[in-house]
């Protein structure tokens, strides 16, 4: 059986049709990164902790879709943002990992206080 593994967002899919050689520039520059002794999941929790050094959110909810396909858990994800914590900060790594949690299955979402 196949894994399933998760689809670009449909205006990514919509800018590769408008832009068809931007697409493949980008799928070589990928294929070449990919190239060397890191397994996938490595590759992945680095590219993820890139996004994150970046503060960059839709590349973190990309990188979090991409690194849960090559099996990486959530707290291996979660420690990739304990690890940035030192260099972005606080309030960055509290962002960060809420977007994390968030494409990780909605953990992140805000949920209501309950008044005592």
């Amino acid at each position: 059986m196949k894994k399933k593994t998760s689809r670009p967002p449909a205006v990514h899919q919509q800018f590769v049709r408008r832009f068809p050689s931007l697409g493949k520039a980008w799928d070589l520059v990928n294929e070449e990164g990919g190239t060397g002794p890191l397994d996938a999941k490595t590759q992945r929790l680095l590219k993820l902790g890139v996004a994150i050094g970046a503060l960059r959110e839709g590349a973190v909810h990309s990188g979090v879709r991409k690194a849960c396909d090559a099996g990486a858990s959530l707290a291996e994800m979660e420690q990739v943002v304990a690890l940035a914590a030192s260099t972005i900060g606080f309030p960055a790594s509290v962002a960060v990992w809420n977007w994390v949690r968030q494409e990780a299955g909605g953990a992140g979402r805000p949920t209501k206080r309950r008044r005592r």
